[in-house]
């Protein structure tokens, strides 16, 4: 295995990314390909994880560059995982906004993760555009 660099999204880098969403059950973003798209062309930060030329994670965040910065999805190649990439990921997005708070939400899976990082528990919600119209 190469070294592990991360860089700046591309447009080209976007099959790859629906390719992990599917793979990982994220039928949201997998499916609304163009509004996923858009959300990418329009997030910053927008960071990949490469093997090479191959993706094998990525953040993507939003923020005001100040206060907040937001982790929308970060996810890593299964076969990938436990290598450090995820931290990797987070440090290098907050490396360009050095004076946030990171925030995220976890999924039952990945708190215990985040909570041995040292991130604290904070309570969210969520409604999908769907949900909102009803």
């Amino acid at each position: 295995m190469e070294t592990i660099f991360i860089r700046s999204f591309q447009e080209s880098d976007f099959s790859a990314v629906q390719e992990m969403n599917e793979k990982e059950g994220w039928h949201g973003l997998a499916g609304r390909k163009q509004d996923t798209l858009y959300s990418w062309i329009n997030s910053e930060p927008a960071l990949i994880a490469a093997d090479g030329d191959q993706v094998v994670g990525y953040l993507r965040g939003l923020t005001d560059g100040l206060v907040t910065l937001y982790v929308c999805e970060v996810l890593i190649k299964e076969e990938y995982r436990n290598q450090g990439i995820c931290e990797q990921l987070i440090n290098a997005a907050h490396e360009c906004y050095p004076r946030t708070r990171v925030e995220m939400l976890a999924t039952g899976d990945s708190q215990e993760y985040y909570t041995k990082k040292g991130y604290r528990p904070f309570y969210g919600f969520r409604k999908s555009a769907e949900e909102v119209k009803a």
